[in-house]
């Protein structure tokens, strides 16, 4: 679909790189050529994911242990990552979520998906764009949202508010940064399994099996057309796209808003205390 040096010369930053959807992404950037640098909280993670792809032979990538809930982390590793020249690229994929009554959860619950989702998004967004801004060189943000951060979704409040902010960071940025060589724009991915993920949010088959399937094309998406669309988006070719959330779901959100909506139906009190109970 692309040519193989598409991002060649890139250095990008892919937050959650070590697993699920941020993998997938950074093996596509590596295979057009980028240099990936990758992060996330558990370093053995980030290791194994870096030695496995650098394998394949295209590219090259690194990675660098961060809690991108702690600002003073995140600024030490865009620092680091300056000292080896600057990023074309970020992408804002770190994130957290679980399904639960909203009405069970405790501030620290709460506290716990906005740290990495939205907080860590702009302290992110915000270093690589001072950075960029004082230097005058060109930069790209590329975030991965979800559809309901438009529509709103019951049993997933705090992903939908912080999800919802990132992608108004992303448009406000886009018209202040856009004009000084700094685009933003986003991704609403609909279903598309991811390992470990998948437990948190959907844990019982029969839940799988219907938020995969309850979208026009009857399927979950597959990783490669999500990671096609995100090194499209970054992709010097599509410099004239600027603040655009775009929708890759099957048409789900179009069928019926709010991802987790349909837990209400399915889930009895004790299926949820069996997922509280799986958390700890």
């Amino acid at each position: 679909m692309f040519k193989d040096d598409l991002l060649a010369g890139k250095r990008v930053l892919v937050t959650g790189g070590g697993t699920g959807i941020g993998r997938s992404i950074t093996q596509r950037y590596m295979a057009l050529g980028a240099h990936v640098v990758i992060c996330g909280r558990r370093e053995e993670v980030l290791a194994k994911t870096v030695a496995e792809l650098v394998v394949l032979g295209r590219g090259s990538a690194e990675f660098i242990r961060c809690d991108i809930r702690d600002p003073d982390q995140v600024d030490a590793m865009l620092s680091a990552i300056w000292e080896n020249g600057a990023l074309d690229i970020l992408v804002n994929n770190a994130a957290g979520n679980f399904t639960a009554p909203t009405e069970s959860l405790s501030h620290r619950a709460v506290d716990a998906v906005l740290g990495i989702v939205l907080h860590g998004s702009a302290y992110a967004t915000l270093g690589c764009g001072k950075r960029w801004l004082a230097a005058g060189h060109a930069g790209t943000v590329l975030s991965i949202v979800t559809t309901y951060a438009f529509t709103g979704s019951a049993f997933v409040v705090p992903s939908a508010m912080a999800k919802a902010g990132v992608l108004a960071m992303t448009r406000s940025l886009a018209v202040e940064w856009g004009g000084r060589g700094i685009r933003l724009n986003a991704i609403a991915p609909g279903p598309f399994p991811t390992e470990g993920a998948w437990e948190r949010l959907v844990p019982k088959p029969e839940l799988a099996k219907e938020f995969e399937e309850k979208n026009p094309l009857r399927r979950a998406g597959r990783h490669d057309e999500l990671a096609d669309l995100a090194a499209y988006l970054v992709c010097d070719q599509a410099a004239y796209i600027n603040g655009e959330c775009v929708t890759i779901d099957g048409g789900e959100w179009l069928q019926g808003a709010g991802q987790f909506n349909f837990l209400g139906r399915l889930m009895s009190a004790k299926d949820w205390q069996d997922v509280k109970a799986a958390r700890k």
